[in-house]
């Protein structure tokens, strides 16, 4: 009789181990599903700009941002006209990855925030811009924060001086730039806290005066 009662309290212990186990597995698999149908969600979800549809929108959305860009860079799907139609803001996204260099002005050097826009504007548009960010924030003519446009120069206040550094929009709120020691040529959203309470204004190039000097 004890042996009986033995072998059935095993037994008891055994099957609540099995219902644990069964009930954190099918827990696991709700939580892994869900996770990719909201990702699956995101990457459906179009961003309302000119060229911009839920397909081309994928990159941004993903979680790997800069592998899915680079991917997409790589088979040739119209990135460059297709997703951005500024050749500035187009050309500073095939830079994402580039690793931050204080002082740098190369990909194979890597670039700090102004080294960043100061190649991507002689690569795209052959202008030759100064090399610092507040030098920048000099060029074109101002633009306020609700009438950006892709491509539009956007200025920060990240050292304690007004025009200390620099990025490029991108449309729908997003900017593309290489942000400090440590980071790599990133998508920020000027939304963000830390972004909004830095961001001192905007400015627009104008193409022909910039190419005259």
């Amino acid at each position: 009789m004890i042996q009986f009662f033995s072998s059935f309290a095993r037994m008891t212990r055994h099957a609540r181990a099995f219902k644990r186990a069964t009930l954190l597995s099918a827990v696991s698999t709700v939580a892994l599903l869900s996770g990719c149908a909201g990702v699956d969600g995101q990457k459906n979800a179009g961003f309302g700009l000119g060229g911009y549809s839920a397909a081309s929108a994928d990159w941004r959305n993903s979680n790997d941002p800069i592998g899915a860009f680079l991917a997409r860079s790589k088979s040739g799907n119209g990135l460059y006209y297709g997703d951005i139609d500024h050749p500035l803001a187009a050309h500073m996204m095939t830079q994402l990855g580039v690793r931050y260099r204080s002082g740098g002005k190369t990909p194979d050097t890597g670039f700090d925030c102004s080294g960043l826009v100061f190649y991507s504007a002689n690569q795209s548009l052959g202008l030759k811009l100064p090399p610092r960010a507040d030098e920048m924030a000099k060029q074109g003519n101002n633009v306020g924060r609700t009438e950006l446009a892709v491509g539009d120069l956007v200025f920060f206040n990240t050292m304690g001086r007004k025009y200390s550094h620099v990025g490029v929009y991108i449309g729908q709120d997003q900017f593309v730039h290489s942000p400090a020691s440590g980071g790599v040529v990133r998508v920020e959203n000027m939304n963000d806290r830390y972004w909004a309470k830095r961001f001192t204004g905007a400015r627009r190039l104008d193409l022909k005066e910039v190419a005259s000097k």
